[in-house]
């Protein structure tokens, strides 16, 4: 039976580049790992071996690197445009390309008031630690007309200690959990979130600001939502950010459960008044679903690593 290629895609993945933007004695770091995958008229290198179309994955690497020197990195999503637009533009063969990038955050260490007298500086504007919270997450697709950025943050950790109730559920023979009218509700959030900028000839978002105000919207409406289950939890998060971000159309969640159940201290003549849990990591239960502005339709995958 004959076989025939179907969909494909290369270019080179997890290119780590530092961008130090230098402002006198105050100092800037952009993080980012950056992963880009090219498509188009491949069809030849696949079944002759033929390169004629090949954009080597190792120039790719080097774009990455050349285009933080000259286009500076304002932004994850600016920094992916530019390199989007590059590669379908430069290149006849390529018809669409898709760039990946998480950022990590750093912050600036605060020094002593004293310490002029160990170095000779009033204010020390050059050190920085590696933050611990979320990783910022963008995804930039061009297919020489039209954009789709989607951008997001995973592995943000939060946790109420009480507001939190899950009871009057579905019991059958097998249901052991206790209805709880007090619980920890925690969780780590990964969230991926659609802009309606589509074309050039719309208004570019300032991607840092809604960046922040997506992820100071989401934290809120945690902390505010008294919870009777993590889907409701999850709806006023989305619900919050869309109503807050006309720039902002889709956004998608995956929330796992991190269970805290209470520790029982009976055996120890202990009463455990909603003091003191066993955090279990695994297994867990896993809460997805997405949230849309009324009258669009889903694009986000369902899993962001389909095609």
């Amino acid at each position: 039976m004959p076989t025939i290629l179907g969909q494909n895609q290369y270019g080179k993945a997890e290119n780590r580049v530092v961008k130090i933007t230098r402002d006198g004695d105050t100092h800037h770091i952009k993080d980012l790992n950056v992963s880009v995958a090219l498509s188009g008229d491949m069809d030849d290198v696949h079944y002759s071996g033929s390169n004629a179309n090949v954009l080597p994955t190792d120039t790719t690497k080097n774009t990455v690197f050349a285009f933080a020197k000259e286009h500076g990195i304002e932004s994850a999503e600016q920094f992916g445009i530019h390199l989007a637009r590059h590669f379908v533009s430069s290149q006849e063969p390529i018809h669409r390309a898709r760039i990946r990038i998480e950022e990590y955050a750093w912050e600036r260490i605060a020094t002593s008031d004293g310490n002029s007298r160990f170095i000779g500086a009033d204010e020390v504007k050059h050190s920085f630690a590696r933050k611990g919270q979320e990783t910022r997450v963008s995804q930039i697709t061009y297919d020489g007309e039209n954009w789709e950025v989607i951008s997001g943050l995973k592995d943000l950790t939060v946790m109420n200690s009480t507001n939190s109730e899950f009871w009057g559920y579905v019991k059958d023979k097998y249901t052991t959990l206790k209805e709880a009218y007090d619980r920890i509700l925690a969780t780590d959030v990964s969230a991926r979130w659609r802009y309606n900028w589509t074309s050039d000839e719309q208004l570019m978002p300032n991607w840092e600001k809604s960046y922040e105000q997506a992820r100071k919207h989401l934290l809120q409406a945690f902390a505010e939502t008294y919870s009777l289950s993590l889907q409701q939890t999850l709806y006023q998060m989305g619900s919050r950010i869309i109503n807050s971000r006309s720039e902002i159309d889709e956004i998608r969640f995956s929330l796992p459960n991190n269970h805290h159940f209470l520790v029982d201290l009976e055996p120890f003549g202990l009463k455990n008044d909603n003091e003191v849990y066993f955090a279990a990591d695994r297994p867990y239960g896993l809460i997805e679903a997405t949230v849309l502005r009324d009258g669009v339709e889903p694009k986000i995958p369902v899993d962001m690593t389909n095609l």
